[in-house]
């Protein structure tokens, strides 16, 4: 169910005018999907998505407490959908992030992935106040 419904927002997430990324290499669009499709025989509720660069930090925790259906997260593993702003200045990774926009990190848990998507839809309506 995990995989169902994080598929779902992942794809859903693609097609929003105001991500200019979707991190889930179980998506064809991922730049490690052949290595998951190699390595993996499904996914699990973790995804992380990036704002478009015109948007800040403010901005994406402004869409964050617009959320109500998703917990503030630190532990990913249970059940319930989880959201955090992801500090990518101190990532340790092979990419420079500099560039890029924000990014959040969610955990699709086993609600309603409607539910989930409308509560998401109002979140991104808080991007534009």
């Amino acid at each position: 169910m995990h995989e169902r419904h994080a598929l779902r927002i992942a794809g859903w997430l693609e097609a929003r005018p105001e991500v200019a990324t979707v991190f889930c290499p179980a998506l064809p669009a991922d730049p490690g999907h052949a290595l998951w499709l190699r390595d993996c025989r499904g996914t699990n509720g973790l995804l992380s998505f990036e704002l478009r660069r015109d948007y800040d930090v403010a901005a994406a925790e402004r869409l964050i407490d617009g959320l109500s259906l998703f917990g503030l997260g630190a532990s990913w593993g249970g059940f319930e959908s989880l959201v955090t702003l992801a500090d990518m200045t101190h990532a340790r990774s092979v990419t420079d992030w500099r560039e890029r926009g924000p990014v959040i990190r969610l955990h699709i848990g086993l609600e309603s992935p409607d539910d989930l998507v409308d509560d998401l839809e109002r979140a991104f309506a808080a991007l534009q106040r």
